[in-house]
């Protein structure tokens, strides 16, 4: 299995693991490491909702949140950044509003997370808006 497969399959493309209590999430949860929801949007959202709380505790450099994120103890964190900051055709220090690029954010980690990125640009602003909400 893929972890494009296990992100896709559980509606969670962020591979957000289990701890909180999440909005959309499925009733049975079977894997025991990652968050099941579900539909897709629902685990938009909870990637929206981590990357808006990692601006409100100063993560706003594309290093500083995928070093959060996904620790260089469990990922190669240079590879995750450099393809982030591609994505965004930003540097990897350069100071972001976090609000105002999770339509570019969510897709890059998406795609890194899973390597591909399936959902419209709809179901990603859909994503986006139930955490605003």
């Amino acid at each position: 299995m893929t972890s494009g497969d296990r992100g896709f399959r559980n509606n969670n493309p962020g591979n957000v693991r289990l701890g909180l209590p999440w909005q959309g999430m499925a009733p049975t949860q079977t894997d025991p490491s990652f968050v099941q929801f579900v539909a897709p949007q629902w685990g938009i959202r909870a990637i929206a909702k981590i990357l808006m709380h990692y601006q409100t505790e100063g993560f706003t450099t594309i290093r500083k949140i995928i070093n959060h994120w996904a620790p260089p103890n469990e990922n190669d964190t240079g590879a995750y950044v450099a393809d982030v900051a591609h994505a965004l055709a930003a540097l990897p220090d350069q100071e972001l509003n976090v609000t105002a690029e999770l339509p570019y954010l969510i897709p890059a980690i998406i795609t890194h997370e899973n390597g591909s990125q399936p959902y419209g640009k709809d179901v990603i602003a859909l994503g986006i808006s139930l955490a605003e909400a």
